[in-house]
C-alpha cells in the first residue's frame, strides 16, 4: 500500500542545502511510489504566531484568551482558520511527517515553531488521555531532518555546544513523542555551510540512501506511558527498582540521576 508522506518545510532559499535535501526527499519517496506533499512555509506565507485570530467567529472568553482551551473548542466545532484546517487535514492523511530545517538557536525556526503551536492543537494532536505512548499519532511516524552550523564535534558530550542527545529531547519527547508519533532517528547534516562541495555532494548521497529504506526504519525508543503511576506521574516503583543497577538512566530527561543513555536521541535501539 502507497504509503503518503507530509514535508514541512522551513528555509527561505531554493538555492540553499535544505532545499537541496527537500528535493532529494520527495525525488526518492516518490520514485518508491509514495505520494509526498510539501508544505513550503515560507512559500506560503504561514502565520507564526497563535492567536485568537486563529478562531473564525467569537471566542468563549475573549477577556481572558487562552489558546489551549479556545483552540480546542475551535477544532471540535470546525471554527480554526483555514490555513490550520489545511494542515491538519495534511496531518490526518500523513504517515510519516518530515519536518526539514535549519536548526536556529538549538531549535526550530519561529515559522516552522509557530507551524508546532497552531496546527497541533488541544484535541486533535494530544488530550490529557491520549499522549506520549498512548497519543493520538501512535500509528504515524515522525522525524527531524536539519542541518547544522556548528561541526559536529561542537555538540559531543564534551563539545562546547553540549550534547546532542540533550538538544534534541524536547524536540523528539517534548513534541513528537508526546503527540504519540514513532520517532525516527534524526538526519542531521552537519555544517554544510562551511563544508566543501564534494562534502555537501556525500550528505546528500548518505540522505538518498537513507531514504530508500526509510519507511521500514525501527523509531527510537521512549518509555511507556504505562511505566508511570497515574496520579503523580512519576516512575512506578517497580520500574525504577528494575533499573537502579543500570549503568545508565532510561532516557535523556528520565535518567534517574545516571549518566544519560548515550545516542538514545540519534539512534534507534539505543
Amino acid at each position: 500500500m502507497a504509503k503518503k508522506v507530509l514535508i514541512v518545510y522551513a528555509h527561505q532559499s531554493s538555492g540553499s542545502f535544505n532545499a537541496a535535501a527537500r528535493n532529494a526527499a520527495v525525488e526518492v519517496l516518490t520514485a518508491q511510489g509514495c505520494t509526498v506533499d510539501v508544505s513550503d512555509l515560507y512559500a506560503m506565507g504561514f502565520k507564526a504566531t497563535a492567536t485568537a485570530e486563529d478562531i473564525k467567529g467569537e471566542v468563549k472568553n475573549a477577556e481572558n484568551f487562552c489558546y489551549l482551551e479556545e483552540s480546542k473548542l475551535a477544532w471540535e466545532q470546525g471554527k480554526l482558520s483555514d490555513d490550520i484546517m489545511e494542515e491538519q487535514s495534511k496531518l490526518t492523511e500523513a504517515d510519516l511527517i518530515i519536518f526539514q530545517f535549519p536548526m536556529y538557536w538549538f531549535s526550530v525556526p519561529a515559522i516552522l515553531k509557530g507551524w508546532i503551536d497552531r496546527v497541533l492543537t488541544n484535541g486533535f494532536a494530544f488530550s490529557q488521555e491520549k499522549r506520549y505512548s498512548q497519543g493520538i499519532f501512535k500509528d504515524k511516524k515522525a522525524m527531524l531532518s536539519f542541518t547544522t552550523g556548528s561541526l559536529e564535534s561542537m555538540f559531543s558530550p564534551t563539545g562546547i555546544n553540549g550534547d546532542m542527545n540533550v538538544t534534541l529531547w524536547p524536540l523528539q519527547n517534548g513534541i513528537l513523542h508526546y503527540c504519540g508519533f514513532q520517532v525516527l532517528a534524526p538526519q542531521i547534516f552537519w555544517a554544510p555551510s562551511s563544508a566543501v562541495a564534494e562534502d555537501r555532494k556525500s550528505m546528500l548521497e548518505s540522505w538518498r540512501t537513507r531514504l530508500q529504506g526509510l519507511l521500514e526504519e525501527k523509531p527510537l525508543s521512549f518509555i511507556s506511558l504505562d511505566c508511570f503511576d497515574e496520579k503523580a506521574f512519576q516512575l512506578k516503583p517497580e520500574v525504577h527498582e528494575k533499573h537502579a543497577s543500570k549503568e545508565f538512566g532510561l532516557t535523556v530527561g528520565i535518567h534517574l540521576n545516571k549518566p544519560l543513555p548515550p545516542h538514545s536521541q540519534m539512534k534507534a535501539g539505543c
